[in-house]
């Protein structure tokens, strides 16, 4: 009887073992569950104070950064001379026009003429954007044979900065007087303080006409072209003389000659004349009227003795006798 209630007995147990197996999963599976879900929230946590800890520390670097002061760029003044033969000079002084004013230049000072051989010249003076200034000064080399180029740069910056700084000096005074006029009560003092905000104002535009003269120089480059005709090849033949040119030369020079000759005679006329003029009125005039000197008379002195006869000469037979 016993073994039968034994077996009865035995599936209740198992079954109450698979439920609190069962229940010890579950509750393995929501810890699990728990734990991840804190552990995410966690990181996430620590990434939110990391990103804020990175943007303070951002920020306080910001802070804490010196500002990097402005830097004034270097003023430079560039100038620059081209001499170019060309085979028209119309041409070409039209072409470098077109250059300078597309580059937003202009054309400050022309000056066109001929030289001796009749070849035409000009000199012109361009002014041009110094950020323009290598564009324009490679195209006008283009337009013939270049000669001579020279170019220069001059570094201002320490001018600019330095007139920059006595403006505002200048500004701050004339401010200060103004002020002090509108203060002022005794006519004395209003007239001293015209008399001192008259200079310091003309201090002032002395310092503005300066600066606008260096922002013009340093914004402007300054190119000096000259553009003059090729002169003509002559051909080989021509190079050597013959027999007129040693005529043309020889009359040349004879022309050249008289020409000369007659140029000293015409700067010694005038002198010549007035030596004649005076000479004549010495002659004519003055000497006459001077009085004569007496003609010396010869002094008479006494007779002296006759000289006396000088003796022949001997004969040789005398003079063996002797």
């Amino acid at each position: 009887m016993r073994p039968a209630r034994s077996a009865r007995s035995a599936p209740p147990v198992r079954a109450l073992a698979g439920v609190l197996l069962a229940a010890s999963l579950a509750l393995a599976g929501c810890g699990g569950a728990n734990d991840s879900d804190g552990g995410d929230s966690k990181s996430a946590v620590g990434a939110e104070a990391r990103q804020a800890g990175a943007s303070g520390a951002t920020a306080d670097k910001g802070k804490s950064a010196p500002r990097t002061p402005d830097l004034t760029p270097n003023a430079i003044i560039r100038t620059a001379s081209l001499v170019v033969e060309v085979e028209d000079v119309s041409k070409a002084l039209a072409a470098a026009r077109t250059t300078a004013e597309n580059a937003g230049g202009y054309v400050g000072k022309e000056n066109t003429g001929r030289d001796a051989d009749g070849h035409e010249n000009t000199q012109v003076v361009l002014r041009v954007p110094t950020e323009k200034y290598d564009e324009v000064l490679t195209g006008l080399q283009g337009t013939g044979r270049l000669v001579d180029r020279t170019a220069e740069a001059v570094d201002v910056t320490d001018q600019v900065v330095d007139v920059d700084s006595r403006i505002r000096s200048q500004r701050a005074s004339v401010n200060r007087i103004r002020a002090l006029m509108d203060q002022a009560t005794k006519l004395s003092d209003v007239v001293a303080l015209e008399g001192e905000l008259s200079d310091r104002q003309a201090d002032l535009e002395a310092l503005l006409a300066r600066q606008a003269s260096l922002k013009d120089r340093t914004g402007l480059a300054t190119i000096t072209l000259s553009l003059s005709e090729a002169p003509v090849k002559k051909a080989a033949d021509d190079d050597t003389p013959g027999v007129v040119d040693a005529l043309a030369g020889g009359w040349h020079v004879f022309v050249t000659m008289l020409r000369w000759i007659v140029l000293a005679l015409g700067a010694a006329l005038p002198f010549a004349a007035f030596a004649a003029l005076l000479a004549l009125l010495w002659l004519r005039g003055v000497r006459p009227r001077l009085p004569r000197r007496p003609r010396p008379t010869p002094a008479m002195t006494a007779p002296g003795p006759l000289p006396s006869a000088r003796p022949a000469p001997k004969s040789s037979a005398e003079a063996e006798r002797d």
